[in-house]
């Protein structure tokens, strides 16, 4: 059978917030400005782009939706009927048959949107077409906003299920309402079930588990129950109807003989001939709480035929107190005991048992003397096992010491070292491998010291320390000698480096230099070229100029059209003509193409612009205020 994980369905968005993810998502994931030169199919793909895009996004978030939730056929029936008891199946198929057909509508329409996009003939029909889709894509998605709160509630209540395995071995606790159901579970699981004094204070199921025979138990309590037809229970109480009906378990019903839940012993004894039909085919153990306040033999004597009529039956009894927690683990075993017996049993009718039995061979140890062996358990297994108890006294938490003593609750961590008492609360309360570090602290260190000093005193006064180094060798003293110099030489070496990596940035002198340049050793200078300054201002120019000879300026020409070119230039209008007949034949032909161009409204050769006639505010312009998903 299937196992289903409701805790991991997705979230389901309102309609609201689904059209604002999907939209403003094909906002930021497709192009959303459409250039002038664009051709008319760019602009069709442009728009059939968002439009696929959009539906692909709704697509996947509804086929998330109806793939997380399960199908009711596909998953046990007790999770089945379980959420038939919490929220009508009718409504949940409804709702999630409306989802598939709105994803099937929001399909057909980018199908149908997509098709007349082919067949666009301007931007303004591609766009106006776009716009018309995603209006009545985010419209069908609107008109399921009711579909899709009430799956956000499904969604919920199937998160808080419990985490139920039908197919493990199961203990079921039901009964009237305060008879010591949650009180049980408590008791022999960790569960922390709510109890109080009044009934119905559990109103859910509620899981604990287990351990027996180093297997894992499933341990349910379920709602009160009271003794009316099945048409006049509520949610609370059809919730332990279905439990009982589909889980595979040992039948745990609890009776109240004090009758201090406010029900009598007869009517408890009805209510369990009225269910008696759930438990066919399940192991059924009768448990009788509160035996602190009252016992089975104390009981009238009408009752206790009331209550016998069952043990008659075939069903067995225990009496048990959950507040002293007497009984409780031998009900417990015993439960667990007819579960597996039943278990066995059941296999071994199946067919697959005999393909087994049939390759096992059992040996049976037979008796060799009247002596009696009982098994070796050491001595520390059996003090661990009555720590194990549950009958024993619980232990204290500093929870409950907290409670009780109130104001005058102290913290104490040293009360729960692992180390001697008398060690537990020492100034120094560090420890270091197990023990306390004041153990290692020496009470006569002083002394030793003291007699370490006189000790060193007398030595120095005998002379011990007074023995002067022998001088070194001469080898010594060269190796060291050579070793200075070697050590002077590299700090020479690493000063040099440092210079040289340093020498191209420029240095400003730290001191003011002599000046090296002055008109007067200029005009020194110019005289020993032959250049003399002091007689005129332009000597310099006269004399430079002579000797020079001046380039004539080249002849100048007229072309054919009359621009002055250059003799050295071959005019354009003759290059790559023979001669002058064909230089006429060429101008001639490069008229008549004018003039189909003046025709087409072209400037020349390089003219490739074609005039639209469509109309200029589809193309010009920049986009006016607005929104940008108007594109």
């Amino acid at each position: 059978m299937t196992h289903y994980n409701f805790k991991n369905i997705v979230v389901v968005p309102t309609a609201k917030e689904l059209n604002d993810i999907v939209l403003s998502k094909t906002q930021r994931k497709t192009p959303t400005v459409v250039h002038k030169q664009y051709k008319i199919t760019r602009i069709r793909q442009f728009y059939m782009r968002k439009v696929k895009f959009t539906q692909q996004n709704y697509h996947d978030k509804l086929t998330k939706i109806l793939t997380d939730f399960p199908k009711l056929e596909d998953i046990h029936p007790f999770f089945a009927d379980i959420s038939n008891v919490l929220y009508c199946r009718d409504h949940y198929k409804i709702a999630l048959g409306q989802l598939n057909t709105a994803r099937h509508l929001i399909d057909n329409e980018a199908k149908e949107c997509c098709r007349h996009l082919k067949y666009g003939d301007s931007l303004y029909r591609c766009k106006s077409r776009k716009r018309v889709a995603l209006g009545k894509m985010a419209k069908i998605i609107t008109r399921q906003n009711e579909s899709l709160k009430y799956l956000e509630e499904v969604r919920q209540h199937m998160s808080r299920l419990p985490s139920i395995d039908p197919n493990t071995r199961t203990l079921l606790i039901c009964g009237f309402p305060n008879v010591g159901k949650s009180s049980f579970i408590n008791k022999i699981t960790r569960a922390e079930v709510e109890v109080q004094s009044w009934a119905f204070t559990t109103k859910s199921l509620y899981v604990g588990h287990t351990d027996y025979k180093y297997l894992r138990w499933q341990v349910i309590d379920t709602p009160g129950i009271l003794d009316h037809p099945i048409e006049d229970r509520n949610t609370i109480e059809m919730l332990a109807i279905t439990a009982l009906a589909h889980l595979r378990a040992c039948v745990i019903f609890v009776i109240d003989p004090s009758e201090q839940c406010n029900y009598s012993v007869e009517e408890q004894v009805d209510l369990f001939n009225n269910i008696k039909p759930l438990f066919a085919n399940k192991p059924t153990v009768l448990a009788a709480n509160k035996m602190d306040v009252l016992k089975l033999t104390e009981l009238p004597e009408e009752k206790q035929k009331k209550i016998n009529s069952l043990v008659e039956e075939g069903y067995p009894l225990f009496e048990m107190s959950t507040l002293t927690g007497e009984g409780v683990i031998e009900l417990r075993n015993e439960a667990c005991e007819r579960l597996l017996a039943h278990r066995v049993e059941v296999k071994m009718k199946g067919k697959k048992a005999s393909e087994f039995l049939n390759r096992l061979q059992v040996a049976v140890p037979q008796v060799r003397d009247d002596k009696q062996r009982l098994p070796f358990i050491p001595q520390r297994v059996l003090e661990k096992k009555q720590q194990m108890e549950i009958d024993n006294k619980e232990r204290k938490l500093e929870r409950d010491l907290e409670l009780e003593l109130g104001d005058d609750y102290i913290l104490d961590l040293k009360k729960n070292y692992v180390i001697a008492e008398d060690q537990k609360y020492d100034v120094i309360p560090e420890l270091w491998e197990g023990h306390n570090i004041m153990d290692f602290v020496d009470p006569d260190i002083e002394k030793k010291l003291m007699k370490l000093e006189e000790e060193e005193e007398l030595r120095e006064t005998a002379g011990f320390y007074s023995e002067s180094e022998s001088e070194d060798d001469e080898d010594k003293q060269d190796i060291r000698t050579l070793a200075k110099k070697i050590r002077e030489k590299k700090g020479v070496m690493k000063i040099e480096s440092q210079v040289k990596k340093a020498s191209t940035k420029p240095k400003l002198p730290r001191t003011a230099k002599k000046r090296t340049r002055s008109v007067s050793r200029l005009r020194n200078e110019f005289r020993e070229l032959g250049v003399d300054l002091d007689e005129n201002d332009e000597n310099h120019y006269d004399d430079a100029t002579v000797g020079r000879t001046v380039r004539p300026v080249k002849r100048m020409r007229m072309d054919s059209e009359g621009r002055v070119r250059s003799s050295s230039r071959v005019p354009r209008d003759d290059t790559g003509v023979q001669d002058l007949k064909m230089k006429f034949k060429a101008k001639k032909l490069a008229k008549i193409s004018q003039r189909s161009r003046n025709r087409l409204c072209k400037k020349g050769e390089g003219d490739k612009r074609i005039p639209n006639m469509k109309p200029r505010h589809l193309y010009a312009g920049k986009r006016s205020l607005g929104k940008t998903s108007r594109r």
